[in-house]
């Protein structure tokens, strides 16, 4: 894999002058995503310290990938689609089952008992085995969604494809994300948390303890936590307005995930 990946970082060097004609770029550009695709790499994960790796040639080959593929008719049943990017297909053998009006991108990998509603999983995305992407949810390119995770209906899950070294949004294992959500530009939620429905999370929104009034961070999620969206108030210059911010409302002991729809009916949260 080293020399594939230094075979992509010249590629990416020499970029500009690329094109579609050019075979060897474009087979070592499809042995890169075809790694995505199948698992055998991913854009980014996070370490056992808690720290977020990117894989900066993995984006890099995304990009290259577009330069390199010219547009074409695709027809899938009765739907016919003009891109660059072919769809995954062979569902019924990874252990994937998708209903009619899902798609996903050739590039980004689904794991065993992943669960597509009508939704839209882009290149680069890695979706954790029992996930579920539940109706009109988008997981955009290169996020990172873990195992039993529950995405709920409208869920959007944003995009980082460029720079190649920004971090791409995570969604850590066993989280559910409330109805019409919002996570973007690369934020991230600790395993084991519930978002509430119409949550809105990016790297300049604050997570706040409703304990201790503290912030806990700015697009990160503590793992456990249980939150609302919610409102600060600020003045300017033409007035006072509220500001969003991420409620923390309680955070889930270990042995407690059991009683989670107890937790979520004391705590009034709402998944939609």
């Amino acid at each position: 894999m080293a020399d594939l990946q230094a075979r992509i970082e010249e590629l990416w060097e020499n970029r500009d002058g690329l094109s579609s004609a050019d075979t060897d770029a474009v087979d070592a550009v499809h042995e890169a995503i075809s790694l995505l695709d199948t698992g055998m790499a991913r854009v980014a994960e996070v370490t056992a310290r808690g720290k977020v790796v990117v894989h900066e040639w993995l984006k890099e080959a995304i990009l290259l990938l577009f330069r390199l593929s010219d547009m074409e008719t695709m027809e899938v049943g009765p739907f016919e689609y003009a891109d660059k990017i072919p769809l995954k297909s062979d569902f019924m053998n990874a252990g994937v089952r998708v209903v009619p009006g899902a798609s996903a991108r050739w590039g980004a990998f689904l794991d065993r008992g992943v669960i597509l509603m009508p939704s839209y999983v882009n290149i680069g995305a890695r979706v954790g085995s029992k996930t579920m992407v539940d109706t009109w949810a988008t997981v955009g390119s290169c996020a990172q969604i873990g195992a039993n995770v529950h995405l709920s209906g409208g869920v959007g899950i944003g995009g980082v494809l460029e720079p190649p070294q920004a971090a791409p949004v995570i969604i850590e294992d066993d989280c559910m994300i409330g109805s019409r959500s919002m996570i973007t530009q690369g934020a991230r939620v600790g395993a084991g948390s519930v978002l509430g429905e119409g949550s809105l999370l990016n790297p300049t929104i604050p997570v706040i303890d409703t304990e201790t009034g503290e912030e806990v961070g700015r697009g990160v999620v503590p793992p456990g936590s249980v939150c609302v969206m919610g409102s600060r108030r600020r003045k300017f210059p033409g007035g006072e307005f509220g500001l969003p911010c991420l409620l923390v409302l309680r955070t889930i002991a270990p042995g407690e995930r059991e009683h989670l729809n107890e937790i979520l009916r004391d705590t009034g949260v709402n998944l939609g």
